[in-house]
């Protein structure tokens, strides 16, 4: 190997040890650890060897390259007008569901009674949070998600026996993932009765037998049947003397008039479901876990089974949503009641903010406030408008917005980027001004 010759510059590269003593980098090694920071400083070793920057430089370019946190996970101003966005996490928690999950972070009585030092129920004040939601309901409980928690009471009821399902809700939950396959990996069999678009009484009765473990009724909430078109209601099924399981999918836990077709636990287990399922982080706008509400001894029942230990929560999930439950609306309920109005006059305050700007780079595009209907997304409401605005830029902000160190995701409609604050919280309106006139500059 050959020895560093008097004057090179590899002599005055200082040390790894010496750089990672540095005040800044240290700081550094507290938030992203050491072989994260570690990396990052043998980089700009590199750099100082090849004479790409002086050894003077060393720790500033080390500190440049480092992430500006501990995770790869980039957060997003979601300016798309989809409410609940699968691939931007679904629901943003509110400052107290927060504030719940940073408190939950360290070590926190989740399965212990204070006062006699004993174990305790887990997460039982989260589960009193939900049964005082839900006062139709006789026990709780809470899983990781809302396909776990379906799977967990078609195991408990139906395992090695059959669960009788519409053919018309055999539905697809996204990604590839299918009913029949999710069902049958329980080990159950799936007893498919009436056709597409029209199930009736008789059709379950007919299925009904020794071999039957429960009837599953799944909400097709991700798409819409119409026209000649028959199902069953869950009372008229309680009435068949078999548990019946109703997912309902996204969390709306009591009547809503802006959801007048979206079902909801309450109602179902009024009418006589045994087990309501459902997710906590869509319409109800928590954290991602999966709700059980039901009869206590179903629910009782699912607990004890082997699979609710694989499927439970973590603490921080039962804190956020606990929060959730028993806090302020969330930011979900903020965005699906948003004032048409109150969006208008926020589009056209941006629109003039911006105007100048987009002016600059694409002349002969004229900044438009349009009307854009936002959706409610996560497989909720199919089909139901959410009247709004939009501010319409050129296409290719899109993807200039997209780039930026604090990226917005906007939507591309009809060769335009419409920028729409359904969901942008109203204080954060500058930093979307912010973003577009930084977007502007490089397309």
């Amino acid at each position: 190997m050959p020895q560093p010759q008097p004057g090179d510059v590899r002599r005055l590269v200082p040390r790894t040890d010496t750089v990672l003593a540095e005040t800044a980098v240290a700081e550094a090694i507290s938030r992203l650890g050491r072989d994260t920071v570690r990396t990052a400083v043998v980089a700009a070793q590199e750099q100082v060897r090849r004479g790409g920057i002086r050894p003077d430089e060393l720790v500033s370019a080390t500190l440049a390259a480092l992430p500006t946190r501990a995770t790869t996970l980039t957060p997003v101003l979601n300016a798309t007008g989809v409410v609940i966005h699968t691939n931007l996490g679904r629901a943003p928690l509110s400052a107290a569901a927060v504030e719940a999950v940073v408190a939950a972070s360290g070590t926190v009585d989740v399965e212990l009674d204070l006062a006699t030092g004993n174990r305790s129920t887990r997460g039982r004040g989260t589960l009193a949070a939900l049964l005082g939601a839900v006062p139709s309901a006789g026990g709780a409980l809470v899983v990781n998600n809302g396909a776990a928690a379906l799977v967990l009471a078609t195991t408990a009821l139906a395992a090695g026996r059959e669960v009788v399902v519409s053919r018309g809700q055999m539905v697809e939950i996204g990604d590839g993932f299918r009913l029949p396959d999710l069902i049958e990996s329980t080990g159950a069999r799936l007893r498919e009765v009436g056709t597409t678009n029209r199930t009736t009484l008789a059709d379950y009765e007919r299925a009904l037998g020794p071999e039957t473990g429960c009837i599953l009724v799944v909400h097709p909430s991700n798409f819409r049947v119409e026209g000649f078109t028959a199902s069953v209601g869950i009372r008229a099924l309680a009435g068949l003397g078999v548990p019946v399981v109703h997912d309902i999918g996204s969390g709306l836990l009591r009547p809503h008039p802006l959801l007048p077709d979206e079902p909801d636990a309450t109602t179902s287990l009024r009418g006589g479901a045994a087990v309501v399922t459902c997710s906590g982080d869509k319409l109800l706008g928590g954290p991602q876990a999966g709700l059980v509400l039901g009869t206590a001894d179903v629910v009782d029942r699912l607990r004890r089974h082997p699979l609710a230990r694989a499927l439970r929560a973590d603490k921080t999930t039962l804190a956020g949503l606990e929060a959730t439950v028993r806090g302020p609306r969330p930011p979900v309920w903020e965005a699906l009641e948003a004032d048409p109005r109150a969006l208008r006059s926020r589009c056209e305050r941006l629109a003039a903010e911006v105007t100048g700007p987009v002016a600059a780079s694409h002349p002969a595009h004229v900044v438009e406030v349009v009307p854009a209907d936002g959706v409610v997304g996560g497989g909720g409401a199919p089909g139901l408008p959410l009247p709004g605005w939009a501010v319409a830029l050129p296409e290719p902000y899109a993807a200039a917005l997209r780039a930026l160190d604090r990226p917005v995701l906007a939507r591309l409609d009809h060769g335009r980027c419409l920028v729409d604050l359904r969901c942008v919280p109203g204080e954060r309106d500058a930093d979307v001004a912010a973003a577009i006139r930084l977007a502007g500059r490089t397309t």
